[in-house]
């Protein structure tokens, strides 16, 4: 059976309105087609939708008023709703989206010369668990739908060309934010694939990175069924230091993710994987680290973002000096890797990376059990002690 196919079967199969802001074109095609109506309204529908950002039918003055009295009936735009919206000194926007059941998201504008960028996230919470990030401290609930991964992309157009940034402020989206993409792959795919659409948003493959903590298989299906930019979460220079840090590295090692990359190379609209590492004072940004980093990716054509930690509340991690960071990006200049250092944006609102967290009902206990770790390391704690300890466990 053909995704199409398989997305339409599923569509059909729910109770009540489809949620039209998710279908890719060849789903919304299939749909369509079961309410005895031409391909050809899909079309007009991906325009209506995601170029012009429509939020009701009536107005779909191109669609016979036959067909938008059944829309009406028979599907929805699903956009979640906005529950509040903070602004940066330095520009940066960031909104907290109602995915329901009392649970949010964060989605985050960054504005930049000649360019606007939307980190978008891709389930509510995270499993992965890395130590450094503020989304994987509060736990996971579940993944997002299609339409709540584009429809981040459809409120950021819509809000931004209302206030006069253009027909298409948002110039690049990164699956970075709040989740592990390919861990929801099923949902993250046709999201993807409306975000290259010319009848949708008609982005490059080059402008839209999915970034991914290592989830080899997921990377060769990507390569296979949607090969945009890709940027993998390195974070360490040996698989000792990576298990701990990022503990998805238990079950693809070093080894197997790097040829993971060498293997999506081949797809990869860019000629280069992103490699993106947050420095961790006195964990993994030493000289030493650095040089075993550069050998690590010499043989692979990669781009290095580094990334000096920000720090969120509950977190025992440290930000590096920037004397650190700057010797760290020397070594890999000096042997020939490709470095940028992310310059730090939207930090006075929680918004830079590893800081978002929503809400969220934690499925995995994580800090539950990671409070309960805390209690059996500590038994002879003074009472007071322990209420301290409990209390970052519980924030971190």
């Amino acid at each position: 059976m053909t995704p199409a196919a398989e997305t339409s079967k599923r569509v059909q199969a729910g109770p009540g309105p489809v949620d039209v802001l998710g279908l890719d074109r060849d789903a919304l095609q299939a749909w369509v087609g079961t309410l005895g109506h031409k391909p050809f309204r899909a079309r007009q529908l991906l325009r209506w939708l995601h170029q012009r950002g429509a939020d009701s039918f009536a107005g779909m003055s191109d669609l016979a008023r036959e067909l938008r009295e059944e829309l009406e009936v028979r599907a929805t735009i699903g956009a979640a709703p906005v529950l509040r919206r903070e602004d940066s000194r330095d520009g940066t926007r960031k909104w907290l989206i109602d995915v329901g059941a009392g649970e949010a998201v964060e989605t985050v504008y960054i504005p930049e010369p000649g360019r606007g960028t939307l980190c978008v996230s891709s389930q509510a919470g995270c499993a992965v668990h890395c130590a450094f990030c503020a989304t994987g401290a509060q736990g996971f609930s579940r993944n997002l739908t299609s339409g709540q991964i584009a429809g981040q992309l459809w409120m950021a157009n819509r809000e931004l060309r209302a206030q006069g940034l253009g027909e298409r402020p948002v110039t690049n989206v990164v699956l970075m934010g709040m989740g592990e993409p390919l861990q929801n792959y099923d949902a993250l795919l046709p999201a993807l694939r409306l975000m290259l659409d010319d009848d949708a948003y008609g982005l490059s493959r080059r402008r839209v990175t999915v970034s991914t903590a290592g989830m080899v298989p997921m990377i060769d299906r990507l390569a296979r069924d949607c090969p945009v930019a890709l940027a993998v979460s390195l974070h360490a220079p040996d698989d000792a230091l990576r298990d701990r840090l990022v503990p998805l590295n238990r079950k693809y090692p070093l080894r197997e993710l790097l040829a993971a990359c060498r293997r999506y190379l081949e797809f990869a609209p860019r000629d280069f994987i992103t490699i993106e590492y947050v420095l961790l004072a006195g964990v993994n940004d030493s000289p030493e680290q650095a040089r075993a980093v550069l050998a690590l990716l010499r043989t692979l054509s990669c781009k290095v973002n580094l990334i000096a930690f920000n720090p969120y509340p509950g977190s025992e991690l440290r930000r590096p000096e920037p004397a650190v960071v700057k010797a760290f990006a020397s070594v890999l200049q000096e042997g020939g890797l490709t470095v940028t250092t992310r310059r730090t944006r939207g930090d006075d609102i929680d918004a830079a990376c590893g800081q978002l967290a929503g809400s969220v009902r934690d499925r995995t206990e994580v800090v539950l059990r990671r409070r309960d770790a805390v209690s059996a390391a500590e038994p002879a704690a003074e009472p007071a002690a322990e209420s301290a300890a409990e209390s970052a466990a519980e924030s971190a």
